[in-house]
């Protein structure tokens, strides 16, 4: 072993090859925490998400059911905005543990240059971890910064392999905190927990020596300091400030929606967004036109048609409601049109366990299911109108899904057949 390390090669690898002050078990830590908060926020909001679509419903499954987590409790249909909430923490905490993920590798990149890359079996297993832990940490940021600004440059399904990602991820940061948690209570001790904060520049100085802690990390020449550990915190958390700022306003709205430069999906004038347009869902104009379209209810008392006139002649009900979608914009708007639950009890589905909506698009998004609960809830609606006016082709014409809670994907456009099933 003695004649492997004597034979380093050059560059990182040598020992006096890092020189920053800053580095050690302390600053590690601390960056540690702050970045473990922010995943567990971003891992637990993602798996809700997942719950949120109901995959043991119909048409709902995207991750193989075989391979699936199990969904031990249903979404609820209330709040309003509890999807909006949700999803809105994981997209826009996400985003803010990126410059912290970035300043974490940058505390312990030594140790990834550590020679000999393995001293036995054990230190092998410990490296193999944290390889894990941190390639699906980068996978599942470039993955999610990806689907936002919706740039779809990998060939792969990515809420599949974005899920599959997170499990890796939560499996290997499991292992890493048992590993190294007695490393983290150690070092956090010895620097007296935030005293290294209150250091002036004057006054920053390589942690001591730590050979009984994270060795390589405390350079062995180390150069003199040009920031303090404080401001290596402060830098990180400006640039999550910044990448806050840039996104943050297409979840919360208001005032703030103007902010959100980094947005792929801006509301201009007294439009909202879309993720897919009437021409992108080839839909046939034809097909929802007013005298060929017609809205099938099937139930366990037979199946109806109705027309557009039909439906309108319905008792009409109002509802604001959300549209939060899975890329972290959220849009509220003023909707009208007839309950889900007034349509099944027009074919005996007053009870059912779910609804399957069929959209008139020739695609896998356009087959979903609502849960009973969502079917009775007062506030779900067959949408015909929004703000005041018919609604759009882009947004649904001539029927669409609006209901509380709910990710926007399952908010179905041009909806062809409602099926109440028990």
């Amino acid at each position: 072993m003695r004649a492997l390390t004597d034979r380093r090669p050059p560059g990182p690898f040598r020992e006096g090859f890092w020189r920053s002050p800053l580095r050690g078990p302390w600053l590690t830590t601390a960056i540690g925490i702050v970045l473990l908060a922010g995943m567990v926020v971003t891992a637990a909001t993602g798996f809700l998400s997942h719950l949120a679509y109901e995959p043991d419903l119909r048409g709902n499954a995207i991750i193989p059911a075989d391979l699936d987590l199990p969904t031990p409790f249903g979404w609820p249909s209330s709040p309003a905005y509890l999807y909006a909430i949700t999803q809105g923490l994981h997209v826009n905490v996400g985003l803010a543990t990126i410059p912290f993920l970035l300043a974490k590798l940058w505390s312990v990149i030594p140790r990834l240059f550590t020679w000999p890359p393995a001293r036995s079996p054990a230190h092998a297993v410990e490296r193999g971890s944290i390889a894990l832990l941190v390639g699906s940490s980068l996978f599942e940021l470039a993955t999610g910064v990806a689907n936002m600004q919706l740039w779809y440059v990998f060939d792969f399904n990515f809420v599949v392999a974005h899920y599959y990602g997170a499990v890796v991820f939560v499996a290997s940061l499991a292992v890493h905190l048992v590993v190294k948690l007695p490393t983290m209570r150690r070092a956090w001790r010895a620097q007296r927990g935030l005293a290294p904060l209150r250091e002036r520049l004057a006054d920053t100085r390589p942690e001591p020596p730590e050979a009984q802690l994270e060795p390589g990390l405390v350079p062995a020449a180390p150069a003199p300091p040009t920031m303090t550990r404080r401001g290596v915190l402060l830098f990180a958390g400006a640039g999550s400030a910044t990448l806050l700022a840039g996104t943050l306003g297409q979840t919360v709205g208001g005032p703030l929606r103007a902010t959100a430069l980094l947005a792929p999906r801006r509301e201009t004038g007294t439009d909202f967004p879309v993720n897919k347009t009437f021409r992108a869902s080839r839909i046939d104009p034809r097909a929802v036109s007013d005298a060929v379209w017609r809205l099938e209810l099937r139930g366990p008392s037979g199946t109806r048609r109705l027309t557009r006139a039909d439906l309108l002649a319905m008792q009409q009900h109002d509802e604001t409601l959300p549209i939060a979608c899975v890329e972290g914009w959220t849009t509220t708007q003023d909707w009208s049109g007839v309950r889900l639950r007034d349509l099944a009890a027009l074919v005996g589905g007053e009870d059912a366990d779910a609804v399957y909506v069929v959209s008139l698009q020739d695609a896998i998004l356009g087959e979903t299911s609502l849960s009973g609960d969502t079917v009775r809830e007062q506030r779900s609606l067959l949408a015909l109108r929004v703000n005041g006016r018919d609604l759009p082709p882009d947004h649904g014409y001539p029927a669409r899904i609006m209901a509380p809670a709910i990710p926007g994907v399952h908010q179905t456009k041009w909806v062809g057949r409602l099926e109440f099933r028990a």
